[in-house]
């Protein structure tokens, strides 16, 4: 099949390029646009009106003229390789090798879109992703085909948290990988992720996408996206539990608006494109488990709150599609600082407890937020009273508190804990209370584990 070319480019703005004169061309049709100089750059149809196909160039349009300058149009949508060539390799954001290997082949080729899963071919989430961290493994248990988003403030150590997520992860002896695609980094944050991950990658067991700050702003619409598309195959073709990453969010949704700013949409809140909730709802979407494939695709997007506002749009519309959040607070002294209180998982229920976990488990976790709550509310009565005239109740309460920051949540950001470790340290933490606080427990339970606090 011969490729019409096209050379009437009538406009350049932005990562835009508007080709004039264009028949048969649909929406979301890949081009390739050859520059004189020989340059090949690739691009995405986002409009057509008429004899007119407004264009995205991945590369950008920066160094392109309207002279000389051809597009071609493939005929289809934005075709990515998929299959297990990918594990262990490092790319930037459209899969283009930067670990000085060759290109990605694939066993086959599949849409950067996607496909609708048909509801009726999903099957609820079920079975833990565990994490290494214990205040994730014990309160917000990840489960296999869940989404679940890591809100955290400008400052605060989420991706070094994602990395570490991403590094110790595991199902048991299942087949698993991690699909890892970062937006917006800077060079140090990439190369801090490359060696939080370099064992993972070194084992076959991960795929890395890395879009650097400095790359074109077109280019991060494209990376979750071609990440989703490579670890659906993994997952639903291959059989792997595969754990997503997407890291920042945030920086996709900058580089949507930027895109619908040049477009010249409308904007909605905060000039953000109005489509935003159903943009974001296209890829969060797309995880979960499928009826009769023995895999799953779990899914953690990372977003930093701007000025830590959690009504911002990205975190507030990621709120509404995601089954839970982990939530990191500058107010909690140690790392990882995640403030159990304002976190939750909505389908931990469906992951944990007799034949995966451990049968205590969601009262265990129950039981440390009740505490936590009651530690909380005891810590803001001492400053308004002194923590001389609390009750000794109260000032058990505050002990925990203590010794929950210091025993479990703090941990080393390379230090990857056993379930049965986690539950060592959350026994040792719930017995610094009287036995007749922890009435949330099963009392056969609690007279094998509790132990009386020196």
């Amino acid at each position: 099949m011969i490729e019409l070319e096209y050379t009437a480019i009538s406009e350049l703005r932005g990562p835009l390029a508007v080709v004039s004169g264009v028949s048969g061309v649909g929406w979301d049709e890949s081009a390739t646009i050859r520059l004189p100089s020989g340059e090949t750059r690739h691009g995405l149809v986002l409009e057509v009106d008429r004899d007119l196909a407004l264009v995205q160039v991945l590369e950008g349009t920066s160094g392109m003229s309207r002279d000389g300058t051809r597009v071609g149009f493939a005929g289809s949508p934005l075709r990515v390789p998929v299959g297990a060539g990918w594990l262990g390799r490092v790319c930037d954001g459209r899969g283009a090798p930067l670990d000085g290997g060759p290109p990605v082949f694939g066993t086959a080729a599949a849409p950067a879109g996607g496909f609708p899963l048909n509801p009726t071919w999903r099957v609820p989430p079920a079975e833990p992703v565990l994490t290494g961290v214990s205040a994730v493994d014990l309160l917000t248990t990840l489960v296999r085909g869940q989404k679940i988003a890591l809100f955290s403030a400008p400052g605060l150590p989420h991706l070094e948290l994602a990395a570490q997520i991403a590094a110790q992860s595991h199902v048991g002896g299942e087949p698993f990988s991690v699909v890892f695609a970062a937006m917006g980094l800077t060079h140090a944050d990439a190369a801090a992720v490359r060696d939080a991950l370099e064992l993972r990658s070194a084992a076959g067991e991960l795929v890395l996408l890395l879009n650097l700050a400095d790359d074109p702003v077109i280019e991060r619409v494209l990376t979750p996206r071609i990440a989703l598309t490579v670890a659906e195959h993994l997952a639903f073709e291959l059989g792997r539990h595969v754990l997503v990453v997407m890291a920042d969010m945030t920086s996709y949704c900058e580089a949507l608006r930027e895109v619908s700013a040049a477009r010249g949409e409308i904007p909605a809140r905060r000039a953000y494109p109005g489509y935003l909730y159903s943009d974001l709802a296209s890829l969060y979407e797309r995880c979960g488990r499928v009826r009769g494939r023995p895999g799953s695709l779990t899914l953690l997007p990372v977003l930093t709150m701007p000025a830590g506002d959690i009504t911002h749009p990205v975190p507030d519309l990621s709120g509404y599609i995601t089954e839970g959040q982990i939530v990191l607070s500058p107010a909690i002294p140690v790392y990882p600082p995640i403030d159990p209180l304002a976190s939750l998982s909505r389908l931990m229920r469906g992951g944990v407890g007799a034949g995966r976990t451990e049968p205590e488990h969601m009262d265990l976790a129950a039981q440390t937020l009740a505490a936590l709550a009651r530690a909380r509310q005891a810590g803001e009565l001492a400053e308004l009273v002194g923590a001389g005239a609390l009750s000794a109740t109260d000032r058990c309460y505050l002990d925990l508190a203590r010794a929950f920051t210091e025993d479990l949540l703090r941990q080393p950001g390379d230090e990857a804990r056993t379930l049965e470790q986690t539950f060592e340290r959350a026994w040792r933490v719930l017995s610094v209370l009287p036995r007749r606080e922890l009435s949330m427990l099963d009392p056969g339970v609690l007279e094998a584990r509790y132990r009386e606090a020196a």
